[in-house]
């Protein structure tokens, strides 16, 4: 049986580093598109980035093939270049014996990636990418909603 396929596309945004910050995430199922975006008050850019894509694959109920598009090198080469099959190794200690930062949100994404095959593309930002550029939107909108609060 062949698996349903999705793409997703996230990306983060933050406030000041730290500060507030937002999430967007665009998914795409069957010709179907769900736009998604959050914010947080006090986080950082790459907490937001991961915060996006644990978001994203969190609405997707069953095992699936899913392509993640993103424009952050710090999530997309997590996994392309193993770098999070290394912290686990080490138990969640980076290459410098420092406790990986953003551990919580890596394991919850690690749970939540799980039943699924799932392959990474890194985008250039703020580039000709439609649907990354409306990612940023989503989240700096989310940013901005926020602050008016």
């Amino acid at each position: 049986m062949c698996m349903k396929q999705i793409e997703i596309y996230t990306d983060g945004a933050c406030s000041g580093n730290p500060g507030v910050g937002g999430y967007g995430a665009v998914l795409i199922y069957n010709n179907k598109r769900k736009e998604i975006s959050g914010a947080e008050e006090q986080t950082t850019n790459n907490k937001m980035e991961i915060m996006a894509v644990l978001k994203a694959i969190s609405l997707v109920k069953e095992p699936c093939e899913i392509k993640i598009y993103s424009d952050s090198a710090y999530v997309v080469n997590a996994f392309l270049n193993g770098w999070i099959d290394n912290w686990k190794q080490n138990g969640w200690r980076n290459s410098g014996k420092d406790e990986v930062k953003n551990k919580e949100l890596w394991q919850q994404l690690l749970e939540k990636l799980e039943p699924h095959k799932v392959s990474w593309v890194k985008v250039k930002g703020h580039a000709d990418n439609e649907l990354n550029n409306r990612c940023d939107e989503l989240a700096t909108t989310a940013i901005k909603e926020f602050k008016k609060v």
